[in-house]
């Protein structure tokens, strides 16, 4: 049989398992595992026990339920109203006032979660009643929210960036790094935004009537220190190569333990729940992990990645080209898939082809990170839209349109760093590359 025909054979399958509600690890390892069988020669038990234990006795894997336990422990303390009370005396200045607390308040939450919907959740649980008591528009209130939660998965440390780079075979520590930059760009672009919406509409942002001097603003943030503590120990480790990135997950997860013990919230019933929750998402995605392995061990064998690779270069497609047809391939995935099972379905394919148009592969896990981060706001299955919608009580649809902005924002934040893929490349080489 051809390639193109037994590719579109193991797409049809795949779709008819995910379908028939089996599980995506699952699905994945019978489709590979059929392709194995049917299309090579070779032992599919061998082959899919060779490529699993390969896969998984990969000793930086273990970085993977550390910062799941990390943030799981800081989403079930008082993490957020600190950040909340210690950011808003700083930010009341700016136009938009303290929406910027939603951006800000998430991108540094980010820096201990490693989850989108987790930042998203642990930031909203705070800022919405806060906002709506003070008077602020619900919609920019849950854009904001919204949007800013994404960047729990791009600010390191980052689970989606884990499960990419040990698909990629790139360094996590590299990987980290990479997305230090873009995350910022982010960060920025969403506060520009509030401060453009906020000189738009003047009359919308409730006035401030609270004034601190500086004295009362420090003493003020007095409940963010913990926090602040924990992300420069973090990413303090990362730049200074103390640590491997595993190490700094242990590091992060008794951080973590001490800022719960320090703010009065860690309990045994606490410690047990962020334990269960760690250990359960852990083995969700080490289920992915060992059908993606499979799968993969099926595409080489049969040369699918290589021969569409091959492929693509015959086309000799402007590499601003390529991206633009990925992205669209990644909004539609987006709109059915989880971001873990986005990534290891298409990084073997996707990937030759990006790196034969001249792009590092550390830009692409960025790149594929932020496509995951539009997952998230797409419906029918984004989940920042579920944890907003569930808190406020509006429809889906809402929540969406509310978020609309946002998500431009994030498109938006793909073409500069296509344009200026440097963002991307540059803190690694800087900073790792001695």
């Amino acid at each position: 049989m051809e390639l193109p025909l037994i590719s579109l054979f193991l797409l049809v399958l795949l779709l008819l398992l995910l379908g028939m509600g089996i599980w995506i690890g699952f699905a994945l390892l019978l489709t590979g595992a059929a392709a194995i069988g049917w299309f090579t020669a070779a032992p599919v038990g061998k082959v899919a026990a060779t490529a699993i234990w390969g896969d998984s006795n990969d000793w930086t894997l273990t970085a993977l339920p550390m910062f799941l336990w990390m943030g799981d422990i800081l989403f079930r303390t008082r993490v957020s109203e600190g950040l909340f009370k210690g950011l808003a005396p700083w930010l009341a200045w700016a136009p938009g006032r303290l929406l910027h607390v939603n951006i800000f308040g998430c991108a540094l939450f980010s820096a201990v979660s490693g989850s989108s919907t987790a930042t998203c959740a642990t930031v909203s649980r705070i800022a919405l009643p806060e906002l709506k008591r003070r008077g602020y528009p619900e919609p920019i209130t849950i854009g904001s929210l919204a949007g800013a939660g994404t960047l729990g998965i791009l600010i390191p440390p980052s689970i989606i960036m884990i499960v990419y780079a040990v698909a990629a075979e790139v360094s996590i520590l590299h990987m980290f790094v990479a997305g230090i930059l873009p995350g910022l760009l982010v960060t920025l672009l969403f506060s520009g935004y509030i401060m453009l919406w906020a000189a738009v509409n003047p009359d919308k942002v409730p006035r401030e009537s609270i004034r601190l001097n500086l004295v009362e603003k420090i003493r003020a943030s007095k409940d963010l220190i913990p926090c602040v503590l924990l992300v420069v120990g973090v990413i303090g480790g990362m730049f200074s190569g103390v640590a491997t990135a595993t190490e700094i997950g242990a590091l992060g997860v008794v951080g973590a333990l001490i800022v719960a013990a320090f703010m009065r919230t860690l309990t045994w019933k606490t410690f047990l729940e962020s334990a269960y929750s760690a250990l359960t998402v852990t083995c969700m995605i080490g289920l992915i992990l060992m059908g993606s392995s499979v799968l993969s061990a099926a595409m080489a064998l049969t040369g699918i990645p290589r021969a569409l690779a091959e492929w693509v270069a015959t086309m000799h497609l402007h590499p601003y080209m390529l991206i633009a047809a990925l992205c669209v391939v990644y909004l539609i995935l987006g709109t059915a898939l989880e971001g873990v099972a986005m990534i290891l379905l298409t990084t073997s394919i996707a990937l030759p082809m990006i790196v034969g148009a001249g792009f590092n592969p550390l830009w692409f896990g960025v790149f594929i990170v932020i496509m995951t981060e539009l997952s998230t706001l797409s419906p029918p299955v984004g989940f920042n839209l579920f944890v907003l919608q569930l808190m406020t009580g509006r429809d889906q649809m809402y929540v969406a349109r509310a978020t609309t902005p946002f998500f431009l924002l994030l498109v938006a934040a793909v073409a500069i760093l296509a344009v200026f893929p440097e963002i991307v490349t540059w803190l690694p080489q800087k900073l790792l590359s001695r």
